[in-house]
């Protein structure tokens, strides 16, 4: 049985998955999945620590294990990459993490295998940006994405403020 449990952040609430073992799933949602239960494990009980010290701003690196679910090995490994190698405060574009990971993956197919990370922020595909801006970004609250990653950006100095 997986347990549930939420965090409110400054992009929403922030609901998250664990199966005592891993964080299975972050997703920006309050109301739990079927079959988890809201009693929460101890690895429950640490990502949302280690969760809202990130949002308070006193936690740049997660310590956390992550089980990324059924993935391809070439999601898996674009998946890792980012998790191992882009920091806090650092941004890649879709064409170099393609590059880092060692596929030959497009920068479009990177695009959707940031879409398919089951566990946004923990494996921070937010820093994960176009050639020419932002790019996409399918977290946060419905309709927010942008604003989310530009959010999560900012907190961590990968983007200066923003005017308005």
């Amino acid at each position: 049985m997986s347990s549930f449990g939420t965090v409110l952040s400054p992009v929403g609430e922030i609901g998250v998955v664990s199966d005592g073992t891993a964080i299975r799933r972050v997703t920006w949602r309050s109301d739990p999945p079927p079959d988890t239960d809201t009693e929460p494990d101890p690895l429950l009980t640490e990502a949302l620590d280690q969760l809202a010290a990130y949002f308070g701003g006193a936690l740049r690196e997660f310590d956390l294990p992550v089980d990324l679910g059924r993935q391809t090995d070439t999601t898996r490994a674009v998946l890792m990459a980012l998790h191992e190698t882009v920091g806090h405060g650092e941004t890649l574009t879709y064409g170099g993490l393609a590059r880092r990971s060692g596929t030959e993956v497009p920068a479009r197919g990177i695009g959707a295998i940031m879409g398919a990370n089951p566990v946004p922020i923990i494996v921070p595909c937010h820093r994960v940006v176009a050639g020419d801006g932002l790019g996409g970004y399918s977290g946060g609250a419905p309709g927010q994405g942008l604003a989310t990653k530009r959010w999560l950006l900012e907190h961590e100095g990968a983007l200066p403020a923003s005017l308005f």
